[in-house]
């Protein structure tokens, strides 16, 4: 594997919330910066040395409601 793709969304209560597309992964955090190293620590985690992803990708995404 060359890359794994997050999700990123804004949580509801503050921060953001990541969830990896195609794997069991999902972190938060309060800010962009620790957000990231939780992304890595997660899949850090998930992944042994030899299956390891050499890219992480966030992908932001943000729902933005308006009146009609």
């Amino acid at each position: 594997m060359n890359e794994i793709i997050f999700l990123v969304e804004e949580a509801a209560e503050r921060g953001f919330a990541a969830r990896a597309l195609c794997e069991s992964i999902f972190t938060e955090a309060d800010d962009l910066p620790s957000l990231e190293t939780n992304v890595r620590d997660a899949v850090h985690c998930h992944f042994d040395e030899a299956n390891m992803p050499r890219v992480i990708r966030l992908h932001f995404t943000r729902e933005q409601v308006i009146a009609v």
